[in-house]
């Protein structure tokens, strides 16, 4: 090896260490994050004796532009877990001091010293990128609205607990669309039932008086109240919120229709959706955190505990015991947890197999991931093979009826 290179990443600047084979520390530089600074570390590198082919990078993220420049000029690049590094930087000094130089120090030297015990960044198509920014924008657009529609429920108990006994869950269109037309306790006990059953016949509910009667002996019912000032400013607030939730829904439905239409032009979606339970939301996420290069999973075991459903074994002395996995790609973690789920209804093998570990003691979350073990082991297979999932091959051991078990 020639020459290795760490990278200590912040917002405006990036520190630059260059290390040779003995850990002498050949050149240092503080760069800018943009085209210039990235021309300056081509520049560094080239008068050091390094090239892409040759000149490994490590750097504590995957995800910034520079990453990326780094990629598609050819460089293999490493990213470094922070964990990772605050423990090499123990190695040279117990004192607790820590600089941005420093630290690209200790990750050139990391290059040097153990670079097999680190992983690659993995050469995902443009395509798969693709499909990851949007599965995860998509995901983070849900978080918010989830965020926000608990904001609306803290605000209506300060002032209008009645509107939460008519609609226990404010994430139902109807429950938005009447509270949008009556948002405070006032407007509440205005509200007539011609109106109301306009109001939800907008949101599909007609010829449901029994509904209708509900709400309203709901929204009616005598309760405390704040004085009025502060009634119509919480009402306010209110109808706020209900503005910045009726966009966030917008912009989730438009992430949703670009994800299912980037997801289904994939080469990899026809192989996806042919799981049991993966459907075109669940199945982009898969691919998004998975990512479509074939090497870089070299057998089951290392998705699985990527995924975090493989469970890991802490032992000392007499002292040995197994638990989940804890680091671990919680986004992939997620899908796979409902995916097992999903599966519970979708294939009777599953379905077995799930009974089965919960007649030997495990509890509900248990059971599902070890579920999602043993689905994330047969779909690295067919991911690997570029074959259709086949339900027989992966419960050999389970009968499995010839067509689907309807959901």
């Amino acid at each position: 090896m020639g020459i290795t290179c760490g990278i200590d990443w912040a917002e405006t600047h990036n520190d630059i260490a260059l290390a040779d084979d003995t850990g002498h520390i050949v050149a240092r530089a503080r760069t800018g994050t943009g085209a210039d600074g990235f021309n300056t570390l081509l520049r560094l590198i080239a008068e050091n004796g390094g090239n892409p082919k040759d000149t490994p990078i490590a750097i504590e993220t995957d995800k910034n532009l520079f990453v990326v420049a780094l990629a598609e000029a050819g460089f293999t690049v490493y990213p470094i877990n922070p964990r990772a590094v605050a423990r090499y930087r123990e190695r040279h000094g117990q004192a607790g001091g820590k600089s941005d130089p420093g630290d690209a120090t200790v990750l050139a030297n990391i290059m040097r010293t153990d670079p097999d015990t680190h992983r690659a960044l993995p050469a995902i198509s443009e395509h798969g990128r693709a499909v990851k920014a949007l599965a995860r924008q998509h995901q983070e657009a849900i978080w918010a609205l989830h965020q926000t529609i608990n904001r609306l429920r803290s605000v209506l108990l300060e002032f209008y607990p009645q509107s939460l006994q008519a609609f226990p869950n404010l994430k139902h269109r109807a429950a938005l669309t009447v509270l949008t037309a009556a948002p405070t306790p006032s407007a509440g006990c205005k509200l007539t039932r011609r109106r109301l059953e306009t109001l939800l016949g907008r949101c599909g509910r007609r010829n449901d008086p029994g509904l209708v009667e509900q709400i309203l002996t709901e929204l009616k019912a005598p309760t405390l109240r704040q004085p009025p000032q502060v009634e119509a400013a919480l009402g306010q607030a209110v109808t706020g919120l209900l503005g910045i939730i009726a966009s966030m829904h917008q912009a989730v439905d438009g992430l949703e229709k670009e994800l299912g239409r980037t997801f289904d032009t994939h080469p990899q979606a026809s192989t996806l959706r042919s799981v049991p339970g993966l459907g075109p939301i669940l199945a982009a996420r898969v691919l998004a955190e998975i990512g479509d290069d074939p090497t870089r999973f070299s057998s089951p075991a290392g998705l699985r505990a990527f995924a975090g459903t493989a469970p890991i074994t802490r032992a000392s002395g007499r002292s040995c015991y197994v638990k989940a996995r804890k680091v671990r790609n919680k986004r992939l973690g997620d899908a796979c947890h409902w995916w097992a789920f999903a599966t519970l209804t979708k294939s009777t093998g599953a379905r077995a197999h799930y009974d089965k570990r919960r007649a030997a003691g495990d509890h509900h979350n248990a059971a599902l991931r070890n579920l999602a073990n043993k689905l994330l082991g047969r779909l690295w297979w067919c991911l690997q093979h570029d074959e259709p999932w086949d339900d027989h091959a992966a419960w050999p051991d389970y009968p499995v009826p010839s067509q689907p078990v309807a959901a």
